[in-house]
């Protein structure tokens, strides 16, 4: 069984040209490394996962809004459907995607998913032992 990986304190953060270039599917220099992990395992991934493909989607969709003829509203409902369509096609792959990334930044495969199975099984531990802890104090009054 390998041991679990663990994360500096404070990971260091691309500034916003690098991380634009990341989201848009990019790789990161070797110092992002540990960044990058973070990134893709922390307790709001699917949240920054979304935000990725908001920062990529976006430039398209303004230029479809722009060189789509016809009325604005039938070009929003259009860019929208096929955003929407887009976006839950990505979501489908959440894991897969979040593994790429972690392959790209030199992590083993199956790496993602393993720091996040460890932290939550952190997590549900420490939630036991504050439970027990909890019931323990008052059986005592």
């Amino acid at each position: 069984m390998s041991r679990p990986h663990t994360l500096p304190a404070s990971p260091r953060h691309p500034g916003p040209l690098r991380w634009l270039w990341y989201a848009a599917g990019g790789r990161l220099p070797a110092a992002y490394r540990d960044w990058v992990l973070y990134d893709i395992t922390c307790r709001t991934w699917p949240l920054r996962h979304l935000v990725r493909l908001l920062t990529q989607l976006a430039p398209v969709v303004v230029v479809l809004l722009v060189l789509i003829p016809g009325p604005l509203g039938v070009r929003v409902l259009a860019v929208l459907a096929g955003s929407l369509i887009g976006l839950t096609y990505s979501f489908v792959f959440l894991y897969e995607a979040t593994e790429h990334r972690a392959v790209k930044a030199g992590y083993p495969t199956g790496t993602a998913q393993r720091v996040r199975q460890d932290r939550h099984a952190a997590r549900a531990l420490t939630r036991a032992a504050e439970d027990f802890e909890r019931s323990r104090h008052h059986l005592r009054r």
